[in-house]
């Protein structure tokens, strides 16, 4: 603002009134509809994102302005995880490329269905056992296989972590659900007596 202005007036025409908003992220402003790179004539001072010597990464090959290195305001895209490639070559049919995922997938389908239908006694531990092992089969090939596909989520050390810990409390609490549990933990029973008293 100059001298003799106040908040309430209207901003100027052209460079001035783009002052004071800010720049876009790859370095170059935009002023009524036309792009014009941060360093040219006009602007107040050199910018530090761009030089005009091309073996300092000031300009591009063409003499456009390199893009900044700073982080764009939304983002557009993410990286693949850790592994995240494809299990089998790209020849391979999609099945063959996710079957990491679909092992997965197949074997926890197979205990809800097994919970489900209750086909026999003591199906609910049955399937709930199979639901914990197929998680836990996830942490293992996350671990063993190189390139797991869409079962790779996160970091490896993350997905291992998540499958592995959930795969198990799952594992744990059907072994000890009632009536009859196949696990018995003495601490448990303790912690529930205490609890409902």
């Amino acid at each position: 603002m100059g001298a003799g202005t106040s908040p309430t007036d209207p901003a100027p025409a052209g460079r001035a009134a783009a002052a004071d908003e800010p720049r876009e992220p790859d370095g170059r402003d935009e002023v009524d509809g036309a792009a014009e790179p941060t360093g040219s004539a006009g602007s107040t001072g050199p910018d530090p994102t761009t030089s005009t010597d091309p073996s300092t990464d000031g300009v591009a090959a063409g003499g456009r302005p390199r893009r900044s290195r700073r982080f764009p305001r939304f983002t557009r895209d993410t990286a693949r995880p850790e592994g995240g490639g494809r299990a089998a070559s790209g020849d391979a049919p999609a099945p063959a490329r996710q079957w990491p995922l679909l092992t997965v997938l197949g074997a926890a389908g197979l205990g809800l269905l097994i919970v489900v239908l209750d086909p026999f006694d003591q199906a609910f531990r049955i399937g709930t056992i199979l639901i914990g092992g197929a998680l836990i089969t996830g942490a293992v090939l996350r671990w063993m296989v190189p390139s797991v596909g869409m079962l790779a989520v996160r970091s490896r050390f993350t997905d291992l972590v998540t499958y592995g810990l959930m795969g198990t409390l799952i594992v744990l609490l059907a072994l000890v659900a009632q009536p009859r549990p196949w696990l018995d933990v003495p601490v448990l029973e303790d912690a529930v007596r205490f609890t409902i008293r």
